[in-house]
């Protein structure tokens, strides 16, 4: 794979889950995609369950934290966020991602705030499941899918 000019970002608003946190910083690891984390986060970063799912991995990953999800917002570019959630119609496949884009998945119990959903309505976008029987995907899983759409509308892997 080759090195994107501008790395791509994944934001995880109040994660709460350590394995979830550990796993997808590991594959921004390994894709050269910023980590940022909004606060309140549910644990630790000295977790030892948020250390061991991304291994001895942590030296290679950029990690930005943030104090709180309004703060965060306030410094992003606008038409550079993506807002993942399975309470929109919206596929994901239909976004045009750029690298140095943002994709922004909530918490693992509530997900992205209605209210901020409804007011970034045109940025808001879902992974499609089949089965209504199954609540939800992990969120770990979701980013990975997420991103490598992004990375592959770059062209960057086969």
């Amino acid at each position: 794979m080759s090195s994107l000019s501008q790395p791509f970002n994944i934001v995880l608003v109040e994660p709460e889950i350590p394995p979830n946190t550990g796993s997808i910083a590991r594959l921004c690891g390994a894709t050269d995609t910023v980590l940022h984390l909004v606060k309140p986060l549910g644990f630790s970063t000295d977790d030892r369950y948020l250390k061991r799912a991304g291994l001895d991995y942590w030296k290679f990953v950029n990690i930005v934290y943030w104090e709180s999800f309004d703060h965060f917002l306030e410094q992003q570019e606008e038409n550079r966020l993506f807002f993942l959630s399975k309470k929109v119609a919206p596929l994901y496949t239909h976004a045009k991602f750029t690298p140095g884009d943002f994709l922004i998945f909530g918490k693992e119990t509530k997900g992205i705030p209605e209210e901020i959903l409804n007011l970034y309505h045109d940025r808001c976008f879902s992974i499609p499941m089949t089965n209504p029987n199954i609540r939800s995907l992990n969120l770990a899983m979701c980013a990975g899918i997420v991103l490598f759409e992004a990375i592959r509308q770059q062209q960057v892997i086969a």
